[in-house]
């Protein structure tokens, strides 16, 4: 199922924080795990990942550094900050309040008389 980009775009930060909440990963791998956990419904493009990675950066929700993996290739992993768990935390809340709310409509919602 393709997903309309504009539903996607507004929840990236989102899933990028969720991304990092369990661990420290470089940009491909957050790449490869998006996908794996949405089923294939979330493709990332590089472009649109490391734009995303420097802005939340220069916010101070997650921090960068470099590492040499085994096959001596250095790599730059990300890491979630106590501030950016404290945001993860807020657009999680946001984002269920959000979709609890478009359920009720989508579902015919309450009527209030």
């Amino acid at each position: 199922m393709v997903l309309e980009k504009s539903l996607v775009s507004g929840s990236m930060s989102l899933l990028t924080l969720k991304l990092l909440e369990d661990g420290d990963l470089y940009g491909y791998q957050m790449i490869e795990e998006l996908r794996r956990r949405s089923e294939d419904a979330f493709r990332l493009r590089a472009g649109t990942l490391y734009p995303l990675l420097h802005s939340l950066e220069e916010k101070g929700l997650v921090q960068a550094y470099e590492q040499t993996a085994e096959s001596g290739k250095s790599r730059r992993y990300y890491h979630l900050t106590r501030q950016g768990r404290n945001a993860l935390r807020e657009k999680e809340d946001a984002w269920n309040a959000y979709a609890q709310a478009m359920g009720r409509v989508l579902k015919g919602g309450a009527c209030l008389a």
